[in-house]
């Protein structure tokens, strides 16, 4: 049986498609069209499935939506009417957009599929829940038998987070968490506040937290939310805009923490570190407490995770040192792009009842590796169009002059094999600098990826060599989990001068070996590769190893700011020459930004602006 899933017109908006439980391919729509967090039906996304599957949309039993359309206007009337005649403004703003075209996505998806298949029966649509496409994506696809899983985001229809037991095929309903009341809404309230944008920004929160002192956990605790022992909460909505208005705060919530919302692009001042710090301990206190009462209620070895608040790896990583439970697996596209996968699995097993077939590796995921490929034939001519100067390599010397590179600390564009899914680059559409480099953070956020200079980065290392360079036990192969830097490999650090450091300047701090993927609190968002996963990144890390005495390598996501991760090779090339990348490596293409012509070197400007 296949099964392709559609999220879209809300944010992230992707395709999955299953072929007898396993996944086949997986992609979002922004990859393609270049417009980060595409909410669009995902056209090109679902041309590139069709074609690089050889599957027709005439050979798939069912297609499935990752929510219900209706239950959500369901919930935007009942909350208007409940707040009337607040959010009249918010009211009129909403509702023609819903009449005119939100509440017709049945016609939407149909019009977008009879694109493909004119003689589509929308019998074959079906539409599953939202957090049942979360829950579905977290825990079919896990590496476990049995386990608990938690879902939570900012709302799907009603829900804001739930509980529930997977077994074999199974998946029960234990508890569920509903609008008005949630924790990714909450957590998004101060990413308004603090001048992100909302749905996009949340994880410049986390990596901004770090900076600060947690001195608001008090006026949180005591004025936004009252949180139970069991981890169960109720915000104050009248600190909150988001049922009614346009925004996501108030000037209740403005005067509580000394002022208006930071315009974006101004300075951090040291209150807005200390406000990060505060919503993120807050976070953490909440789920530590929601998971520590679930396993006692419904005792579980097993955890797994999925929902936007799931790509919190700091709070995962909390949870996975507390030992509350001895596993946890989060779905890698744990948000609205990750839902389509869920939509899909959903429908397999609990729809049509089917066993679960994992696959041979780790888990059900192919390391996220499920995009499009090139093959090295079309990667030639796509250079060669372009008027890229190249040299075709073999592996071993391919290797060896990658290495050179990065260890003379010059930045690397790396492209090979299948399109990542999901958020976050893993070695497929990745840029990769020398771990050790005390200048490489700095370089790769300013030089490279025109972004804001506190943003940390993440360390890809051998599989086989992490515990030795992190706190980890285990396998991290999707960069869900924070944990700290291993002792052996940090450095002695100033007591006095460490205190006297505040907010940004504790970048200026070295505390590891490797400080280019250290933050300021010793930490490091740590992916574990392996040689059955992505070979040839194994063997670039096992070749930098041989030859350093360092199995580790900075690794972060193939763009700029504002542009969504490199598809194509020619997203590739454009993306390196727009940019102070040294070298690009497109499967055993090796390009030097030197050689190549004068005329390729254009100023990039992304098509949805910075983010």
């Amino acid at each position: 049986m296949k099964v392709l899933g559609i999220s879209a017109f809300y944010h992230d908006s992707a395709v999955a498609l299953l072929d007898e439980g396993v996944v086949r391919f997986a992609a979002q729509e922004e990859r393609f069209s270049r417009l980060k967090h595409d909410p669009d039906f995902p056209r090109q996304a679902l041309a590139s499935c069709l074609d690089s599957t050889g599957v027709a949309l005439a050979d798939i039993d069912h297609v499935v939506f990752y929510e219900k359309p209706l239950l959500t206007f369901e919930r935007l009337l009942e909350t208007y009417f409940a707040f009337a005649p607040r959010g009249l403004r918010s009211f009129c703003t909403a509702m023609p957009r819903w009449l005119a075209d939100k509440l017709y996505q049945k016609r939407n998806l149909l019009t977008g599929l009879h694109e493909f298949d004119p003689d589509f029966d929308p019998a074959r649509l079906l539409f599953a829940e939202h957090h049942q496409s979360h829950a579905a994506s977290a825990f079919y696809p896990s590496p476990f038998d049995e386990s608990l899983i938690l879902t939570m985001d900012g709302v799907g229809e009603w829900a804001t987070g739930t509980l529930a037991v997977g077994r074999g095929a199974k998946i029960e309903v234990l508890e569920q968490l509903s609008f008005p009341h949630s924790l990714g809404l909450l957590y998004s309230a101060f990413t308004y506040y603090l001048g992100f944008v909302v749905n996009s920004g949340e994880y410049k929160v986390m990596g901004l937290a770090p900076y600060g002192e947690p001195r608001y956990c008090d006026q949180i605790r005591a004025k936004l939310i009252d949180i139970k022992e069991d981890g169960s909460f109720r915000l104050n909505m009248a600190y909150f805009d988001y049922c009614t208005g346009l925004t996501m705060t108030n000037w209740r919530f403005h005067r509580l923490f000394g002022g208006p919302p930071r315009q974006r692009e101004s300075p951090l001042e040291q209150k807005h570190l200390d406000l990060a710090a505060s919503i993120q301990l807050v976070t953490e206190e909440i789920l530590a407490k929601l998971i520590g009462a679930a396993v006692a209620k419904h005792p579980q070895k097993n955890l797994c995770l999925a929902g936007g608040v799931a790509l919190n790896c700091a709070a995962n990583g909390k949870l996975l040192s507390s030992g509350v439970v001895e596993r946890i697996w989060v779905q890698p596209a744990a948000g609205d792009a990750g839902a389509a996968l869920g939509a899909a699995y959903a429908v397999h097993h609990q729809f049509a009842e089917q066993p679960r077939h994992r696959g041979p590796g780790f888990d059900g995921m192919a390391g996220t590796y499920l995009g499009p490929e090139y093959g090295s034939d079309e990667v030639r001519e796509r250079l060669t169009a372009l008027g890229a100067v190249f040299e075709t390599l073999p592996e071993p010397e391919l290797l060896a002059r990658t290495c050179d590179a990065l260890e003379q600390e010059r930045v690397v564009g790396w492209m090979q094999g299948r399109l990542e899914y999901g958020p976050r680059a893993l070695g497929s559409r990745s840029i990769l600098g020398d771990a050790r480099s005390p200048r490489m953070q700095r370089t790769l956020n300013l030089s490279i990826k025109n972004r804001e200079s506190f943003r940390p980065f993440a360390p890809a290392v051998l599989e086989e060599k992490a515990a030795a360079w992190f706190d980890l036990d285990g396998p991290s192969p999707y960069m869900s989990f924070v944990t700290q830097v291993a002792a052996a490999q940090r450095l002695p650090v100033d007591p006095e001068a460490d205190a006297q450091a505040k907010g940004l300047k504790k970048l200026e701090i070295l505390r590891s070996t490797i400080p280019a993927v250290t933050h300021v609190d010793g930490s490091a968002r740590v992916q574990t590769v392996s040689a059955a996963t992505n070979p040839r990144f194994h063997k670039l890390l096992s070749a930098f190893d041989a030859r350093t005495g360092c199995p580790v390598l900075v690794n972060t996501s193939f763009n700029v700011r504002g542009e969504p991760i490199v598809c194509t090779p020619e997203d590739a090339y454009r993306c390196f020459m727009a940019t102070g990348m040294d070298i690009l490596v497109i499967g055993e293409h090796y390009l030097v930004k030197d050689q190549q012509p004068a005329s390729a070197a254009v100023p990039y400007v992304p098509a949805g602006g910075l983010d």
